[in-house]
């Protein structure tokens, strides 16, 4: 089908649309390389697919964004249930504090807007003090802060800025919860902040990853569409409707605010060039964790596209973690030419056997392919710089063995890690529920932040300076 979105910048898309058509189209996908007379599909006219594993991957993505979000709700009402109960224990101080509390009739009920509620990643990882023995000027300072930028941005407004402001004594500057024209309704978020109110020497920009309980987040995490933007390369389209596009006019360099809900990049930019001109010499930062590592590395993709060098010479570095794929390898190209020269920029991090990073699948039928050097850490926090993660697609039948191998072992370090490291180490019940869960699904607990915290804090100092002229 002809698509709804003005495709000035690209003459060559696939939007896959879950929203539309029957199950009698999904299904003729895999019968019929004509997609673009397919009510589920957008492309231009004439499109063809003939390869059979492509229509095949795409068919899947789309079957597995109808379950989720028929589901949605469900998953929605299971995930506030847990999180109630969870977060009850924790607002009382525990099962049996809480006990104590229900007779006493002292018993807090948790508010999910107050500065104390969780999310799901703040309740595996409870973390909320920067590393004392990392300070600024140390070379690890910059990764090991943000990484609890990107582990922060989980949290809801009034708990980010109880933690900027009196854990880490930093300036929080704004929160962000923006628009997707797609889905029709508010699934990306972000903040940001600046390490002292007058005078900043740094700003930090954090985009959410992924909710363990939102079906729409995931629908864009497992979305194949792509756009290819001349001169730039194919990029995945579900991070890019997230991270702002246009459903009407594609990506346009400027928009009008007035009476629309907010869009990420565009509200997100005006404040960073706002902040950048009353802290002239302000560098900045942009991370995220999954999906907001995905988000972060697109974000200054589009300055450039569209020519934002004032902002884009102010960019210290871009730290991602655990992200997925996110283009192809123009995409790669066009990025690492703008970002890693003269000097490294861009600073991809992977945590052992983490299942994120090694999706959508890097072969000729999807195109996608990470970029820039891997900063990868394998169980025991021993880091080294990659081209790309070992094993670098997930469902590989050779490596199921030592995966497994891999999550019990981790499982096991859960009981003794405090005792070794130290406290900040310790990992509660509901991490050690999620390692359980590793016994079946391996790939999923590496995912944690907590993880990717301890590679910042206890790994070995990797080069993150080094010129990338020299590798």
């Amino acid at each position: 089908m002809s698509m709804e979105v003005n495709c000035d910048f690209s003459d060559n898309y696939l939007v896959i649309r879950p929203d539309k058509g029957s199950l009698l189209d999904l299904f003729h996908i895999l019968c019929s390389c004509n997609i673009d007379q397919n009510n589920v599909i957008e492309a231009p006219q004439g499109t063809l697919i003939h390869e059979w594993r492509r229509r095949w991957a795409i068919f899947i993505s789309l079957l597995l964004q109808r379950i989720l979000l028929f589901w949605r709700k469900p998953l929605f009402f299971v995930g506030s249930v847990i999180l109630f109960w969870v977060n009850l224990l924790w607002e009382n101080g525990g099962f049996c504090s809480l006990v104590s509390k229900v007779f006493k009739g002292q018993m807090a009920f948790p508010d999910e807007k107050s500065e104390r509620y969780r999310s799901a990643v703040g309740l595996c990882d409870t973390r909320d003090e920067l590393c004392k023995e990392i300070r600024p000027g140390d070379k690890r300072y910059l990764a090991a802060l943000s990484i609890m930028v990107a582990k922060l941005a989980y949290e809801n407004e009034s708990h980010v800025r109880k933690v900027v402001k009196e854990h880490w004594k930093m300036e929080f500057l704004s929160f962000f919860n923006c628009w997707n024209d797609f889905q029709e309704q508010y699934c990306t978020q972000a903040f940001m902040m600046c390490d002292k109110s007058e005078d900043a020497e740094l700003i930090l920009l954090g985009f959410r990853g992924t909710d363990p309980f939102d079906a729409s987040q995931w629908c864009t995490d497992i979305d194949f569409s792509w756009y290819e933007i001349p001169n730039v390369g194919k990029v995945h389209g579900g991070f890019m409707k997230a991270l702002g596009l246009q459903r009407k006019t594609g990506w346009p360099k400027e928009i009008d605010q007035k009476n629309k809900p907010p869009f990420a990049y565009y509200v997100i930019r005006e404040k960073l060039r706002e902040e950048l001109k009353k802290h002239n010499q302000a560098k900045f930062i942009v991370t995220g964790h999954s999906l907001g590592g995905a988000l972060a590395i697109l974000f200054p993709t589009i300055l450039m596209l569209h020519g934002d060098s004032w902002i884009l010479d102010r960019l210290e570095g871009v730290y991602t973690f655990g992200q997925p794929r996110v283009g192809d390898e123009k995409l790669g190209e066009f990025v690492e030419m703008h970002i890693d020269q003269p000097r490294r920029r861009y600073y991809r991090f992977v945590y052992c056997n983490d299942m994120v990073p090694r999706v959508p699948y890097d072969d000729k039928t999807l195109l996608f392919k990470h970029f820039g050097k891997c900063l990868y850490y394998n169980s025991i926090y021993r880091g080294k710089i990659l081209t790309d993660e070992p094993n670098k697609n997930y469902f590989l039948t050779w490596t199921v063995i030592p995966k497994y191998l891999n999550a019990a072992w981790e499982l096991l370090r859960s009981f003794c890690i405090g005792f070794v490291k130290g406290s900040e180490y310790s990992e509660g019940w509901t991490l050690r529920f999620l390692r359980t869960v590793g016994l079946i699904i391996p790939g999923l607990p590496p995912h944690s932040p907590q993880d990717y915290v301890n590679s910042t804090r206890l790994g070995n100092l990797l080069l993150l300076d080094e010129n990338p002229k020299s590798d």
